[in-house]
């Protein structure tokens, strides 16, 4: 096999080459992408519980989803609010710890790791436990208020309360955002800088005139990712409500919802209708976030 290939002229040597370094990608996107996306869109058309025979039914599951699921219209309503205050929470704490250690600093290295370091564990199952152990009836957070004299918070007994420390925990993991805007943030020239405070311009006005419209392409990057990533959060939620979505349904985000009707109730092919639809929702909110971007996204050229 190696004559075979010696034989062959530089150029089908290269291209030889490069298909044997990319197969490993191409077969992994066949066998853990698009093989169980097919699948799953089979089996959504029908009726499974991995027991009894696949039975086709249909739009049934699709129908019954949208207009008869009271569970749908509320996980959905708590992945929109979640997706809401969590990924203006995760960008705006990125950026600022972005601009903090892109300062000269010989330590710059280090804190990079440091703040790097609660994304590649955030979303954990032992820190989404260390989580509700801190905001639980008898944690640390509630410890405290006691200590300074200050009724204790029950967050996990209402809806809101229950949803914010997800929040507030989806914030945690601003490593690969603050990477990227950190990036961002040395390409931008200082000679800008230097004009604007020629000109007379404040930090603020600088900021606000020269770091977010350089940065727009960078922030956009960020909105679309973490927009996506927030619409398939699932651990956190299912530590802390022990997988029931609870108080009242009030951290019933849609993966988890998914999770309960396929591994819980075995509808396979409700859960699966479940996901398409979640596809779908994601694409139209990425779609809208690109046709918006050309009012505010900058170009290198200036242009929107």
């Amino acid at each position: 096999m190696l004559k075979s290939f010696k034989k062959l002229s530089t150029a089908k040597q290269d291209l030889v080459s490069g298909y044997l370094f990319i197969s490993p990608f191409i077969i992994g996107f066949l066998m853990f992408i698009i093989v169980p996306m097919t699948i799953s869109l089979f089996i959504a058309f029908h009726k499974y519980d991995m027991l009894t025979p696949v039975k086709f039914v249909g739009w049934d599951n699709f129908k019954q989803i949208l207009f008869s699921d009271d569970k749908f219209r509320t996980s959905l309503s708590v992945t929109l609010k979640y997706v809401v205050m969590a990924v203006p929470l995760r960008l705006a704490v990125a950026l600022a710890v972005a601009m903090l250690i892109n300062r000269p600093s010989k330590l710059s290295g280090l804190y990079r790791v440091l703040f790097y370091i609660p994304s590649v564990i955030g979303g954990s199952v032992a820190v989404s436990i260390m989580w509700r152990n801190i905001f639980g009836d008898t944690g640390l957070i509630n410890g405290v208020l006691e200590a300074i004299g200050l009724d204790p918070i029950y967050f996990f007994k209402q809806p809101f309360t229950a949803l914010l420390i997800l929040v507030l925990l989806a914030g945690w993991q601003f490593g690969s955002s603050m990477l990227v805007f950190l990036g961002g943030l040395k390409n931008i020239p200082n000679e800008l800088y230097e004009a604007a405070e020629v000109d007379g311009a404040g930090k603020l006005r600088q900021f606000f005139s020269i770091t977010l419209p350089v940065l727009s392409p960078i922030i956009f990057f960020n909105l679309v990712m973490q927009t996506i990533s927030s619409f398939l959060t699932f651990t956190p939620a299912y530590i802390i409500s022990n997988g029931t979505g609870s108080p009242r349904n009030g951290t019933l985000v849609y993966a988890l919802y998914i999770y309960q009707q396929a591994f819980g109730e075995f509808k396979m092919g409700y859960a699966s209708a479940l996901a398409w639809i979640l596809i779908l929702i994601v694409g139209l909110i990425t779609l809208l976030l690109f046709v918006t971007s050309k009012y505010w996204v900058f170009s290198e050229n200036g242009e929107k």
